[in-house]
């Protein structure tokens, strides 16, 4: 498989490392407008092929896949254009800014036969992968209560770099730089995590976005307004009648990156977490539930989403995480600001 890496920045390292470890995967091309940026990048990674636009390179087109790793609000108009010249799509995350837009991206790519995937990181978890199978598989009986949240602490840290003067974290807090904040940052992923390990759908959503003020007078930093939200808080309902809450920051000192989630049923508990790059699973099931004996669990290795939308493409069919799924993710954000600007409960639809 030859593929094609669009946008260079900092993830796209991720994705050049990830692919290239693949047998039989040859990142062949580069894209990208900052010319002195592409050509560091390509450099690193030996990548032959360097262009500055996506219609260069589809005028070559000699590759098979793209990975999309533009900003946020660039994903739809490029991925649409890379679904018209009959190329498969690896996405960065959220397949869209709102849900109208990832709808047309996911029919587009489902009408073309090709296979489309969304890169939903923490997906690579073997907690979650494994906590998913056991909450399907009944361990825990019904699921009546689901608490979840994201925590990072680049806002309030320099563990990540000096945010202040980066612009690779400045645009994630200006909504005229394509910003969702930590709603569209984080909050796609802490929503995928909580649905997907708890094996059930957001129904209806209550939720509260809140921006601080972190460069006084005017919370502006040059030609960025930071006016994107830092923090959310959600109540939910889940399709099986179950409720929960979800949050996320990226103000939570003492916590680089880390998604914890709870699911309680009837019979049992489980707590699945990924904490920068750790994964580590308990239970607290069967006898145990009457001592609160929570224990931990094992298992195993699983595929990345770079081996996964590999196999996708060699075999011809999607494999999830999909446009699809991207989709419906995103109805639940919208649903969120929708509930935070209206003051009132969301249904997603």
């Amino acid at each position: 498989m030859r593929l094609l890496i669009l946008g260079t920045g900092g993830m796209a390292n991720q994705h050049a490392k990830n692919f290239a470890a693949i047998d039989g995967v040859s990142v062949v091309g580069g894209v990208d407008v900052v010319p002195e940026r592409l050509a560091a990048f390509c450099a690193e990674h030996t990548i032959e092929k360097q262009f500055s636009s996506l219609d260069e390179a589809l005028a070559w087109g000699e590759f098979d896949a793209v990975a999309n790793v533009t900003p946020d609000r660039i994903h739809y108009p490029t991925t649409m254009q890379a679904i018209a010249a009959g190329k498969h799509v690896f996405c960065e995350k959220p397949l869209a800014t709102d849900a109208k837009l990832a709808l047309e991206m996911t029919e587009a790519i489902e009408a073309s036969g090709k296979v489309g995937m969304v890169n939903f990181t923490y997906r690579n978890s073997p907690a979650l992968q494994k906590g998913r199978q056991m909450v399907l598989a009944g361990d825990i009986g019904a699921v009546r209560h689901v608490e979840a949240t994201h925590l990072q602490s680049w806002l309030v840290s320099k563990a990540w770099g000096d945010w202040k003067s980066e612009s690779k974290w400045l645009w994630r807090l200006s909504k005229k730089h394509g910003s969702n904040g930590a709603l569209g940052d984080i909050g796609i992923h802490i929503v995928d995590f909580t649905s997907y390990g708890a094996g059930l759908d957001v129904a209806h959503v209550f939720a509260r976005l809140k921006t601080f003020d972190k460069a006084p007078p005017e919370n502006r930093i040059g030609e960025y307004d930071l006016d994107a939200n830092d923090s959310f808080t959600m109540n939910v309902d889940f399709s099986n009648g179950a409720v929960g809450t979800i949050q996320a920051t990226r103000t939570a000192p003492g916590q680089f990156d880390q998604l914890r989630l709870r699911v309680y049923g009837d019979k049992g508990a489980i707590e699945m977490i990924y904490d920068t790059g750790v994964s580590s699973l308990r239970a607290c099931i069967g006898a145990d539930v009457d001592t609160a004996t929570w224990r931990d669990i094992a298992f195993e290795p699983v595929e990345t989403n770079y081996q996964r939308f590999v196999a996708a493409v060699r075999a011809g069919k999607t494999q999830e995480p999909s446009f699809r799924r991207a989709a419906n993710i995103q109805k639940v954000l919208d649903a969120a600001q929708r509930s935070d600007r209206e003051h009132k409960d969301e249904a997603i639809v």
